[in-house]
């Protein structure tokens, strides 16, 4: 994907894909399965991926491909984005970029193949070339090892005792063939390619307000004071909603909109962050809006279950407005979480 400035916005589908387009040497924007590393050094551990909230790990939800034209220290760039779905609290979000310069230790100087791997098995990689091994079950750093078979990673106790339950007590004393056995955890959500188009220009439609003099005319003054301001909300509110319903209304199965600098649409009028919410960059710099995460992407995980689950109107993802180097490895960036409000 490419850095689009204050230019246009582009709009992100998921769309199913072979594997072996979805893996790290592709350079892929995907949603779901286990994370597609960038760069294989410096990854960020398990107390950064865990949840803020309840503190167990979080799960991969995507990765968006956006490397900076004219920087050739970000000719790679990947955003990864992590959510909490575990019940009750499903709440907690964290993003980390990393960039790389064309020439590295991981991949090589040429753009990648067009064609399929000539082996294009479903196997998954569970180590990177930097010899960092990932966790069995999520695919995030895993320093944990099994006390056994020495062969399985975690990078929890968590999910070593669910990768033990679904079939590691099994596999354990036959450490040369599980590699190529790992079970359905259900804790990885779906997998698909986001899959990039430009938007449109779309012409604003006009919305008309209510008059709401005649309901008022009659009432006490401290009353109509009252309502009168509810009324202002409420248009607000109208307002952004349909505003945000016009523009997507040509492509209502975005999934994602992307555009370095630009202004995100809101779903709500309620908790819209000032600029004083954005966190700077830890280099000084302000952040920028990289992209926006849209609610039609719910439709694709497969995370409805009775009780809390995952839930949001838009994520606002902002990044350092230099794209700063800080060192080799991840750094975290921020992520605005918007709902949708009981109004809409």
């Amino acid at each position: 994907m490419a850095a689009a400035g204050a230019g246009p916005v582009e709009l992100g589908f998921a769309e199913s894909a072979p594997a072996w387009r979805l893996r790290s040497e592709q350079f892929p924007s995907k949603v779901g399965g286990r994370p597609a590393w960038l760069g294989a050094a410096g990854l960020p551990g398990p107390p950064a991926l865990a949840c803020t909230l309840c503190r167990r790990p979080l799960s991969f939800l995507l990765q968006v491909y956006a490397p900076l034209p004219g920087r050739a220290d970000a000719f790679h760039r990947g955003i990864f984005l992590f959510c909490c779905r575990e019940p009750p609290c499903c709440a907690g979000l964290r993003v980390f970029r990393n960039q790389l310069p064309r020439k590295n230790d991981f991949y090589s100087y040429e753009p990648p193949s067009e064609s399929p791997p000539p082996e294009t098995g479903e196997s998954v990689c569970l180590q990177l070339k930097s010899g960092a091994h990932l966790c069995r079950v999520c695919g995030c750093l895993g320093p944990k090892t099994c006390s056994r078979c020495h062969k399985a990673y975690y990078c929890s106790k968590e999910h070593q005792t669910l990768d033990w339950r679904l079939g590691h007590k099994q596999t354990c004393a036959q450490p040369d063939h599980f590699d190529h056995i790992i079970p359905d955890h259900n804790f990885l959500f779906p997998e698909f390619e986001i899959v990039i188009e430009t938007e449109e220009e779309i012409m604003p439609e006009v919305v008309e307000k209510e008059d709401y003099s005649e309901i008022t005319g009659s009432m006490g003054e401290a009353l109509e004071e009252e309502l009168d301001s509810m009324a202002k909300h409420e248009s607000r509110e109208d307002t952004i909603f349909q505003k945000f319903k016009t523009q997507i209304a040509l492509e209502p199965e975005q999934i994602l909109r992307y555009g370095r600098g630009i202004a995100p649409i809101w779903i709500s009028g309620e908790n819209i962050p000032q600029e004083k919410d954005i966190p700077d960059c830890p280099c000084g710099a302000k952040r920028i809006l990289e992209f926006q995460v849209m609610p039609q992407l719910l439709n694709y995980l497969k995370a409805d279950r009775l009780g809390k689950s995952i839930d949001w109107g838009i994520l606002a993802v902002f990044t350092c407005a230099e794209s700063c180097s800080l060192g080799t490895g991840y750094t975290e960036e921020f992520v605005w979480k918007q709902d949708v409000t009981d109004t809409l």
